[in-house]
């Protein structure tokens, strides 16, 4: 008789743990149920929904809704940050950059910084109508006047080889032609 009784506590107390898990998972699968019950219920949703937790129990279940909300919180947060992140404006082009700074280079100004990759750029696309419209090109040259050391030699001789690869080649745009002997002239 007395193994019947255990069994059958046993069984019971499964059964109670079984409970306490589901009544556990209602509360966390519905936290905004809760959120209007914690008003009626000063000690909380976990001790209104069931009586039969023990404090210690209801503590647990108080520190996991809290951290469920917390972690939903977090999720909306991180979602508004990426949506505001695709809404900035994209960032400037390099040769948006080259050609500000260009004209930036033109006009004098007090803030006006000398730097290598705008150099660069300039120099690899000024025989490129494409890149370095016609209107910015005459400042392009007044800014080549400048050039010195390495750099003024290279941009010689790269328009020197320009000059003679479209001689060969006949007709290689005459855009390209004329402003390859502008350099020439200018550097010479």
């Amino acid at each position: 008789m007395a193994k019947q009784k255990r069994k059958v506590t046993e069984v019971t107390g499964k059964k109670n743990k079984k409970l306490k898990t589901a009544s556990a998972k209602e509360i966390l699968l519905a936290p905004e149920a809760t959120q209007g019950t914690k008003e009626a219920c000063p000690e909380g949703a976990a001790a209104c929904r069931d009586p039969e937790l023990s404090p210690e129990e209801k503590r647990t279940l108080e520190r996991k809704l809290k951290k469920e909300r917390k972690k939903e919180e977090r999720k909306r947060l991180r979602e508004a940050d990426t949506a505001a992140a695709r809404s900035l404006p994209a960032t400037r082009s390099g040769a948006q950059l080259a050609l500000d700074y260009l004209c930036g280079w033109a006009q004098k100004h007090e803030n006006w910084k000398f730097q290598k990759t705008r150099q660069t750029w300039l120099l690899m696309h000024m025989y490129d109508g494409d890149k370095v419209p016609d209107e910015q090109f005459s400042t392009l040259l007044a800014y080549l006047e400048g050039l010195r050391g390495r750099a003024r030699e290279l941009t010689l001789q790269k328009a020197e080889a320009l000059m003679q690869e479209l001689d060969e080649a006949g007709a290689g745009g005459p855009e390209k032609t004329q402003r390859a002997r502008q350099v020439l002239q200018l550097l010479s």
